[in-house]
């Protein structure tokens, strides 16, 4: 009869479940309480929780299940679960917060044995372990209030927590599943999308390799721009165009060309340029898909496709950055023959400036392309914030196209000299000037006419005085010319300066020695007075003085100079003397 008892599978349940405390002296000691049977168990609750457990996929929900029946087993319950996570045991959120930190550290203790734990208020504590084929699953910590269960009701106990066990073991099965069937998925859902890509790859590069065949052969043909917008048009089928960045059209080829072409807005074209260069790649603006030509960082154009329809896709894209680039080199050939011509000009215009025979001037303006047989007019441009340097020279030139004037350009210390074959528009160059520099505080002095190359000397100088003159006006800033100078045409250069200083002397001589003993400024305020017209007020603002102080300052005068300013002659010679003091001798300002 005993050995039919010990090799009974419910004793060997019982025994695997509780040897440890069979073994302890102490509870061999302890008096055990009447023994329960399994009949008192109903088999039917056991079959019903290992279905429910077996149909649950969620790992937490088996551990769970298995926490809520612990309490079926007997005189048993629950303190902990734990499931065995990435390598860590991780608690259940059923655990209680009293005991949580001791009784997580024991389990981790037992390194997946079970053992006992211990339990305030509780007699009897045990870890044990749910194990499967693949290892620890987990733990449930059970106390009872007994010190010794009986046997039947470990064998429950065991018989939970095997059950627990299995049901974990097939949950994590079906996770691995599924995680594998995904993972599988995935990789064949990745290796679909690489098999297109491989195949966009291919005809990406095919259409590179036509777009780096045709770029090639415009390049190796020397067409310049009207080729390269011909194969652009041929590679996307939508207009290809080039613009300088001024705006005006260079070259142009597909259906829809405006004729006219509209004239720019220099303010427009520069607000579209700047909003352009913001931005990466090719950008999308009234219908039209543009790039800037660029090859050194300064915008040389614009090559654009016009596309109302939108319908440029990312090959569209590659054949207008890959011409771009083509144009790029193209206008910077251009650009430094450019250069090399305005050397030849600046050379030309220096020599005629300082005199030079007609016919060698004849000879060297028709190998640059210059008519100097037209008639001609100096011109002098000059700002006071910007140096005479080559960056103001090109600023000029540029202002100088704007306009659509024709001039030999060079320069001079402090100011830029245009030797233009038309007499330029009063306003025109000097607003386009005003544009490119950002300020309006500049001034341009422009000559009578010059009909042959050996007079531009004289009528430089006469450029020169119309500066002069308009800087030392009250509106110092604007084009003058020297046609219309009236009596300071006489002022110029080439007068007698002693006969000039005598006169001034004469006139203004015992103001000027009086401003210097006193360090006054009876002179100007003199000068100012005749600017004005005569009116107090507008004098007495420009002095920025009160009406009472100008009056008295032309009394002063009055007393000094022993002049009368309501006698017509003396108010001739005295607005005279002032003017060539001021402009001819160049008195302080």
């Amino acid at each position: 009869m005993a050995g039919s008892r010990a090799s009974s599978p419910y004793h060997r349940c019982a025994d695997r479940a509780g040897s440890a405390w069979r073994h302890s002296a102490a509870a061999r000691r302890q008096p055990r309480p009447p023994a329960r049977t399994r009949a008192d168990h109903d088999p039917r609750d056991l079959m019903v929780l290992s279905g429910a457990l077996f149909d649950t996929p969620d790992e937490d929900e088996i551990l769970h299940l298995a926490m809520d029946h612990v309490a079926a087993a007997g005189p048993y319950r629950v303190e902990a679960g734990y499931l065995k996570r990435d390598g860590d045991l991780v608690p259940s959120p059923r655990n209680g917060q009293t005991q949580a930190l001791a009784l997580g550290r024991r389990v981790r203790e037992l390194a997946g044995q079970d053992g006992p734990v211990t339990v305030p208020g509780r007699s009897w504590g045990r870890a044990l372990g749910l194990r499967g084929p693949e290892g620890l699953y987990g733990y449930l910590v059970v106390s009872s209030s007994r010190s010794w269960p009986p046997e039947s009701d470990r064998f429950l106990l065991a018989t939970i927590v095997e059950h627990t066990a299995a049901a974990l073991s097939v949950a994590f099965a079906r996770r691995i599943r599924r995680r594998d069937a995904w993972e599988l998925h995935r990789l064949r859902d990745e290796r679909a999308a690489l098999q297109r890509q491989l195949i966009s790859v291919v005809a990406e590069l095919g259409y590179q390799r036509a777009v780096l065949a045709l770029t090639a052969d415009v390049a190796a043909s020397s067409g310049g721009e009207e080729a390269i917008t011909r194969a652009l048009h041929r590679l996307t089928g939508l207009p290809a165009l080039v613009e300088d960045r001024f705006g005006r059209l260079r070259s142009w080829t597909g259906p829809g060309r405006p004729d006219p072409y509209p004239e720019p807005d220099p303010v427009r074209q520069d607000e579209l340029l700047h909003a352009v260069a913001r931005q990466t790649g090719p950008v999308r603006t009234k219908g039209r898909l543009i790039t800037l030509v660029r090859p050194h960082g300064e915008i040389l154009g614009v090559l654009a496709l016009v596309d109302p329809g939108d319908e440029a896709d990312e090959h569209t894209v590659l054949a207008l950055e890959q011409a771009a680039a083509s144009l790029g080199l193209e206008m910077t050939h251009l650009r430094n023959l450019a250069e090399t011509e305005l050397r030849l000009h600046r050379e030309l215009a220096a020599d005629l400036l300082a005199g030079t025979d007609d016919p060698s001037a004849y000879a060297r303006s028709e190998a640059v392309g210059h008519d100097l047989h037209r008639t001609h007019y100096i011109v002098v441009v000059q700002w006071p914030n910007r140096t005479a340097d080559d960056s103001f020279a090109q600023t000029v030139g540029r202002a100088v196209s704007v306009v659509g004037m024709r001039a030999l350009l060079t320069r001079r210390s402090d100011h830029i000299v245009l030797i233009a074959d038309e007499r330029p528009h009063a306003r025109a160059l000097y607003e386009a000037l005003a544009r490119e520099t950002g300020t309006r505080s500049g001034t341009i002095g422009v000559s009578a006419p010059s009909c042959s190359p050996k007079d531009i000397p004289h009528h430089y100088q006469e450029a020169q005085r119309a500066l002069d003159v308009r800087r030392h006006s009250r509106e110092r800033y604007g084009t003058t010319f020297f046609d219309e100078l009236g009596l300071y045409r006489i002022l110029g250069p080439g007068n007698d300066y002693r006969e000039l200083e005598t006169f001034v002397h004469e006139w203004l001589g015992q103001l000027i020695d009086y401003d210097s003993r006193h360090h006054t400024a009876m002179v100007e305020t003199l000068s100012r007075y005749f600017d004005c017209g005569g009116n107090y007020d507008e004098t007495a603002e420009s002095l920025a003085i009160h009406r009472s102080t100008l009056r008295y300052r032309l009394q002063r005068i009055r007393d000094i100079s022993g002049d009368d300013l309501a006698n017509v002659e003396d108010r001739l010679n005295l607005q005279v003397a002032t003017r060539v003091w001021k402009i001819v001798l160049g008195a302080p300002r």
